[in-house]
């Protein structure tokens, strides 16, 4: 569409210079042409008064040689009363010119070699009638106009190319737009859902962008919805299903012991199944669009709320920490309850009761971290949790837990690391960038840091406490 717009604004302005400046050039020309014959009857018009009063040689040769020069201008007398015809100055036109404008009274021109002539007829005090012949060279009936063509010629180029610059930028105002809106629709469609267009440009771009921006958040709250009804799923069955499992340690030895332990095992595979089933059925998110996001502390304090419960009654001691403040960021609140959900559930799941657990929540200019760690046995090998969250499909694991956490850090560019808490256990650290560069497309990696001063210190003065 640009270089369309281009091309038609290229052959407009050609065809109107072209429209403008050849009629100018000829008028130019013939301006120069008038100009160059006005200036030889001025010097004709010059040598009629003394024509009128005398016919001697010498003194027609002094107004001659006064009015213009022997080489541009000759007089030519008819002969009579005695007089032999006279010609003064050197003759250019033919004879038979001569005769006619004699004949006919009228002023003419005629061409010659080199240029033109004008014949301009005087009456004599006798009743004949000279010529007076001016010499015009072509030179001067071009001077100027080379010039002045060449300033239209400039002129016109200016302005050709002054609208081809006006109309690409106006293709541009009208592309970029378009392309954006192009672009956004093709990440929508490969499942990139923080996609989302500029509401600018021309004011029918701006109210498709206006309608795409609406679509897809509509398709983003309807997969939060869909996503947190299986974070539902997990959690609120999952709870129950650990605290049913821990208690079925006090049932003793006997039938109906067995049975009831087979039974829980038979639950917990198929809740693992059915959330397994919802994971391969959910599309890949990437981060949240524009305006989107919520308060980590306040979710964190959500969450810890729920969970402080279970603790109390396993007589877990737990802490929380940087929550007292709002702390913004670019992520769903759903898919932020989602992972802390999924890591406080692992602290539940796999360690003993009583083992303490803790929340840090640590607020930068450019990320925002949150530590989730226990004083359980730790996790010998973080890479093969890692590699266990992408879902191996082992009993007891479905991949939705270190993954949901671990996609939820790279949709912000952010990342995931486990290593070794304050407590003595696991520290599960979760890297939520701010600066809103693109999303991670694969793979786990470290997010450039702008400025990571002020966060490194919080962060490590939590690990000293």
């Amino acid at each position: 569409m640009r270089w369309a717009l281009v091309k038609v604004s290229l052959a407009v302005t050609t065809m109107v210079v072209v429209a403008f400046a050849v009629p100018l050039g000829l008028v130019i020309r013939e301006l120069a042409r008038d100009r160059a014959f006005s200036n030889a009857e001025r010097e004709a018009a010059a040598v009629a008064p003394a024509l009128s009063i005398t016919t001697d040689r010498d003194q027609l040769e002094r107004v001659v040689a006064s009015a213009g020069s022997d080489t541009g201008m000759a007089v030519h007398l008819p002969a009579g009363d005695g007089q032999e015809a006279l010609e003064l100055g050197r003759r250019r036109a033919a004879e038979a010119d001569i005769a006619a404008v004699r004949k006919l009274g009228r002023a003419s021109t005629t061409g010659v070699a080199g240029g033109s002539t004008l014949l301009q007829p005087v009456a004599l005090s006798t009743g004949k009638i000279a010529v007076v012949e001016v010499y015009v060279p072509e030179s001067d009936v071009t001077n100027g106009v080379g010039t002045a063509w060449a300033v239209l010629a400039a002129v016109g180029v200016a302005l050709i190319l002054g609208s081809v610059a006006v109309a690409d930028r106006l293709g541009v105002r009208m592309v970029r737009p378009a392309q954006r809106l192009v672009e956004g629709a093709h990440d929508l469609g490969e499942g990139r859902l923080g996609a989302r267009v500029p509401e600018e440009g021309p004011s029918e771009l701006r109210l498709a962008a206006v309608a795409f921006n609406s679509m897809a958040d509509q398709v983003v709250q309807l997969l939060a919805n869909e996503r947190e009804l299986a974070a539902d799923l997990s959690h609120r069955l999952r709870t129950p299903l650990t605290v049913l499992r821990l208690n079925t340690a006090s049932l003793g030895e006997g039938p109906a012991a067995d049975q009831t332990r087979t039974a829980v095992e038979q639950l917990e595979r198929e809740v693992d199944t059915i959330i397994r089933t919802a994971r391969e059925a959910k599309p890949q998110t990437a981060a949240a669009g524009p305006g989107a996001g919520c308060d980590a502390a306040e979710v964190v304090r959500e969450r810890m709320a729920f969970w402080s419960a279970l603790a109390e009654d396993e007589g877990r001691k737990w802490r929380v920490a940087g929550a007292d403040r709002p702390v913004r960021i670019p992520v769903a609140r759903a898919d932020l309850a989602a992972a802390l959900d999924a890591l406080l559930g692992n602290v539940f799941r796999h360690t003993a009761e009583g083992t303490a657990f803790a929340v840090d929540v640590h607020n930068g200019e450019d990320a925002v971290i949150v530590l989730v760690s226990d004083a359980g046995p730790g996790i010998p090998d973080p890479d093969a949790a890692m590699a266990r969250g992408r879902g191996s499909g082992s009993d007891g694991s479905t991949g939705l837990g270190l993954d949901i956490v671990r996609r939820l850090a790279e949709s912000t560019g952010g990342d995931v690391r486990i290593g070794s808490s304050v407590l003595g256990g696991t520290e599960v650290r979760i890297w939520i960038q701010l600066d809103g560069r693109a999303p991670a497309t694969g793979g786990h990696r470290q997010p450039r840091r702008r400025r990571p001063g002020r966060l490194a210190a919080a962060y490590h003065r939590s690990r000293s406490r």
